[in-house]
């Protein structure tokens, strides 16, 4: 048998600062998640999203470092003006905007924010005309 692929981790300097990023996109975590080294949320297709700590991952691999941000998520939204309310709430709850929202030329309506730990997330929708 193959291995299944069924995670991805993100590490974290500070979970709640993290989870409550999170939270404004609507993923939901456990009750006092935010107290944590590690937590989980289940998103579609049954994939578990994973965070956890800096100290929690130098916990059980004393040669951890942060690295720098890198990857990052992409959040389907309902329709262009979700894009446009999810990125002005963002960016008013102090998250920095990498790119306000614009019309791609791929048919979508996109936009970029930064997470509290620098990665990038792409929130999108698609146009009418490329529906």
């Amino acid at each position: 048998m193959a291995p299944t692929f069924n995670a991805i981790g993100i590490a974290v300097a500070d979970m709640a600062t993290s989870l409550s990023f999170y939270r404004r996109l609507g993923l939901e975590f456990a009750p006092g998640a935010e107290g944590e080294p590690h937590t989980e949320a289940v998103v579609a297709g049954g994939i578990r999203l994973m965070w956890d700590t800096h100290s929690s991952l130098g916990s059980f691999d004393p040669s951890y470092e942060p690295g720098p941000p890198g990857g990052g998520w992409a959040f389907l939204c309902a329709d262009p003006a979700e894009v446009d309310s999810v990125h002005a709430d963002l960016v008013a709850a102090g998250h920095p905007s990498v790119n306000e929202p614009w019309d791609a030329p791929w048919g979508q309506r996109y936009a970029q924010v930064k997470d509290p730990d620098g990665n990038v997330v792409d929130l999108f929708a698609w146009s009418k005309a490329a529906q």
